[in-house]
């Protein structure tokens, strides 16, 4: 799964040289363990604003913000972090079916004009049919991927400045306009996740990210040769993007040890209820990462660093990278050489794992310059340290010592 003399990967996409991290605002909860109230965090504008800014300041090229009855609204949090940081970019999503494309195309516009050019958007079709039907929303799997072709469709349309109709079977519109054009164009750049065929093919025809949840690296080569065979029927290419869990610490050995205490609390009683609710999806995507652990605690690890634990009672992403800084980076890395530019993570509790995740893995990767300025070996990496005994900086000291 690597690149040698350079050769394409199994994946048959060009490996990446350099990547973005994302960060994640945890808008439904976040805590120091799963499945407990036990050292959980209330979602407050505070709190949620700390983590902002913190990614902001570290260097990472954006957040995601998830979306569904879980979460406080995507676009309404993200118009709030917008003017408390500087660089970051806001990945919100809009939800086909859910929404008018026209409101959305505005709302896009709207925000990426108040954020000076900051917005992404991750396109969410929906996989949860029991969440669908509450909110109104009655599309079969085949039906939810053709609404969301022409609700792209028209959104996309809108975005480049057309007047135009459209009469489609699920969305219609005459004379479709929208006055005020976003920064960004001909559009915030789309992302897009979609494991199935029905996914790709309309991520084929819309998406500028494609994403995966992080499956194990064959895996996920598998799915961006079928996803890349799908956009060159369109004419198109991706970049390409996974989201993950973190959890590194300085030792591979601290690490398990934290992987183990984020589930203490997760009993049998709690994956039973949890598997039972995502037994229920039709995503194929979900089916995908609950097959990884199978309900079962006892072989978490699918892959090298690969741990399936989060997912035993949380939907979608459901994996993390555990272990040193090495290894993490070396494993981000193997993902790189398969075309993966851009990672999405999020740790427990959010705020500390921002932190840590940038003081320790961002000097051992070829990153991409989000800041603008030259912090040397860490270009995205935070401050530098204490100064000894008020004379000497860290860093100079090292060199020094050296």
């Amino acid at each position: 799964m690597t690149i040698e003399n350079g050769a394409i990967s199994s994946s048959g996409a060009p490996p990446a040289t350099e990547a973005d991290v994302l960060w994640f605002l945890p808008t439904h909860g976040d805590g120091r363990y799963l499945a407990t109230d036990v050292g959980a965090r209330h979602v407050t504008m505070g709190y949620l604003s700390q983590i902002a800014r913190a990614a902001d300041e570290l260097g990472y090229f954006g957040v995601l913000l998830p979306t569904g009855r879980s979460c406080e609204d995507s676009w309404v949090v993200a118009s709030a972090m917008v003017p408390l940081t500087e660089r970051l970019r806001f990945l919100v999503a809009v939800r086909p079916g859910l929404s008018e494309p026209a409101m959305t195309a505005r709302m896009a516009a709207t925000l990426d004009r108040m954020s000076d050019g900051r917005l992404l958007v991750n396109v969410v079709a929906g996989g949860d049919p029991t969440e669908m039907h509450g909110d109104g929303v009655w599309f079969e799997h085949g039906d939810r991927y053709e609404a969301t072709d022409e609700y792209l469709t028209v959104w996309r349309r809108m975005l480049a400045g057309e007047t135009f109709d459209f009469d489609g079977k699920h969305v219609k519109v005459e004379g479709a306009k929208l006055l005020y054009p976003p920064i960004q164009q001909p559009h915030p750049q789309l992302y897009f996740g979609g494991s199935s065929g029905d996914g790709q093919k309309v991520a084929a025809k819309h998406a500028d990210v494609y994403l995966t949840w992080g499956e194990p690296p064959a895996d996920v080569a598998a799915k961006i040769a079928s996803a890349r065979e799908a956009a060159a029927v369109e004419g198109r290419t991706f970049s390409y993007g996974i989201r993950l869990h973190v959890i590194v610490r300085e030792t591979e050995e601290e690490a398990w040890a934290a992987a183990d205490s984020l589930i203490k609390y997760v009993d049998e009683e709690a994956i039973a209820t949890a598997q039972k609710a995502f037994s229920k999806f039709d995503s194929v995507g979900q089916q995908r990462m609950s097959a990884l652990h199978g309900g079962r605690k006892d072989k978490l690890e699918v892959s090298p660093n690969l741990w399936a634990g989060v997912g035993l009672v949380r939907g979608g992403a459901g994996t993390a990278l555990v272990g040193s800084p090495q290894q993490v980076a070396d494993r981000m890395k193997e993902y790189m050489a398969l075309g993966i530019d851009r990672f999405i993570l999020s740790g427990y509790p959010h705020l500390e794992e921002c932190y840590r995740f940038a003081e320790l893995v961002f000097p051992l990767l070829p990153l991409k310059n989000t800041t603008g300025k030259d912090l040397g070996a860490a270009r995205n990496a935070g401050p530098f340290g204490e100064v000894i005994a008020n004379v000497v900086a860290p860093s100079r000291m090292k060199v020094a010592a050296g």
